[in-house]
């Protein structure tokens, strides 16, 4: 197993694999209401059996090289939230990055930091060209992440996303590897 740091105050970025099922699962009870607003992670993840299913179907794509996910523990070793490569097309040189957080892990930029670290390793070790982050409209703190990973917007789907018994607009943002990289420099 490898960790990677997310800076001085201790916190972690680490796979999230299948057997770590029943910690995940605990972490989406933690954050369940707080999490669902623009995300169905907790919809998608009810019960062990899901939650087991739902990391299976990364280390699938992890193995199958077009997907990763990783959660992102404190100091004191709390599964807090996690980034992810909801897709990867290495053929295409395209990427798209997510993430969750539960409330007691929110303003203290840890998402920003582990969306860094697998970017990074996406832009220079997988050859991503565009790396993207679909976003709902009305999800102002990741809206942030995405400006502060220095991405772009590149529009707005129009109530193209059908979630909870509503429409909602979904923003694309992306960033390219020239703009990744010549950001690095400065």
């Amino acid at each position: 197993m490898f960790a990677i740091s997310l800076g001085d105050d201790g916190a972690e970025l680490r796979p999230l694999e299948p057997w770590r099922a029943e910690e995940f699962l605990a972490h989406i009870e933690r954050g369940r209401e707080f999490i669902g607003q623009h995300v169905g992670l907790p919809d998608a993840n009810k019960d062990l059996a899901s939650a087991r299913a739902f990391l299976q179907s990364y280390a699938d794509k992890a193995a199958t090289d077009t997907g990763r996910i990783h959660g992102i523990w404190t100091a004191d070793d709390k599964l807090v939230g996690g980034v992810l490569f909801r897709t990867m097309d290495l053929a295409q040189g395209t990427a798209e990055a997510g993430c969750w957080l539960e409330p007691s892990a929110v303003g203290k930029g840890l998402v920003t930091r582990a969306a860094r670290v697998i970017i990074d390793w996406a832009v220079h070790e997988r050859g991503i060209h565009r790396v993207e982050w679909h976003v709902s409209s009305a999800n102002e703190p990741s809206i942030a992440v995405a400006r502060r990973l220095g991405m772009t917007r590149d529009g707005v789907l129009r109530e193209s996303f059908f979630y909870r018994g509503a429409r909602a607009d979904m923003e694309i943002w992306s960033v390219l590897a020239p703009e990744w990289k010549a950001a690095q420099r400065r």
